[in-house]
């Protein structure tokens, strides 16, 4: 039975959220397409295979929790390029990075501190666009690319999050700001929708949700806020996307938006 199995399918190993450097959580799924990622790393003690030959997990860097060691940190642009490697089921071994106390290692390979990293093809790259960007050209199936004209779709609402979560004056017009942005997609949604490309989940769906979700929390901590009823479809794409198997294993703890966000509001 078991080589019956083996001759199917192909067994990759992916870390899970309790980040067990000794542990390897195995998973079968049938092999897509794709280019190679270059040469990485073996996993220790054990080399995984499938029928193309042998792979090995993306190791990325991210934000350890702050409040639970071993969990992931509150890092939308970290959870964005995790996103990614599961919705295209691929590989990959997290190592996790104290940003309080930046330790030595993580400092060899992100020079300017910051989060994500990830190492494709024997080089370590930051920064979640360009990550994202060469996973989907190194290994394109499942697709998550989306058409140009769309990669502004929601491109303000951070921005705005930011600057009502930070605002101290009620009347500076930064809550009607987020509520604009919010609404114009909410209306994009509606004519597009579910998810900004459509019926599929897209890049843009990954990027974004994590930013909203961030907003969820942070907003409705710091100020009682919440993202009006009215905007029914903006409130079902979140839920959509954050009710995903994806977003789940690789979502923050809430503890950890709070504390991350909490510098900004109390400056």
């Amino acid at each position: 039975m078991a080589s019956t199995v083996a001759a199917t399918t192909s067994v990759f190993a992916r870390s899970s959220t309790a980040l067990n450097p000794n542990r390897v959580h195995l998973r079968f799924f049938a092999p897509r397409p794709c280019r190679p990622l270059g040469r990485f790393r073996f996993l220790p003690i054990r080399a995984l295979s499938s029928p193309n030959g042998f792979f090995n997990p993306i190791e990325v860097c991210v934000k350890e929790s702050v409040t639970v060691p071993g969990k992931l940190g509150d890092c939308p642009f970290s959870q964005r390029v995790l996103l990614t490697l599961e919705e295209k089921n691929l590989p990959y071994d997290i190592k996790l990075a104290n940003l309080a106390n930046k330790p030595e290692w993580f400092l060899k390979i992100s020079p300017e501190g910051k989060v994500p990293v990830a190492k494709l093809d024997d080089k370590w790259i930051a920064d979640s666009d360009i990550i994202t960007q060469l996973i989907e050209e190194k290994c394109p199936e499942p697709p998550l690319a989306a058409p140009p004209e769309k990669s502004s779709v929601g491109s303000k609402i951070f921005s705005a999050f930011i600057a009502f979560l930070k605002s101290k004056d009620p009347n500076d017009g930064t809550e009607q700001a987020l509520l604009t942005e919010l609404t114009a997609i909410n209306e994009y949604l509606k004519e597009n929708g579910p998810f900004v490309n459509g019926e599929k989940i897209s890049a843009i769906d990954l990027s974004l949700g994590p930013k909203l979700y961030h907003l969820e929390i942070v907003l409705d901590y710091y100020k009682s806020w919440s993202v009006p009823e009215s905007l029914t479809f903006v409130r079902n794409y979140m839920e959509s996307v954050f009710s995903r198997e994806s977003f789940v294993k690789t979502q923050a703890l809430r503890e950890d938006v709070i504390a991350g966000w909490r510098p900004k509001v109390e400056v």
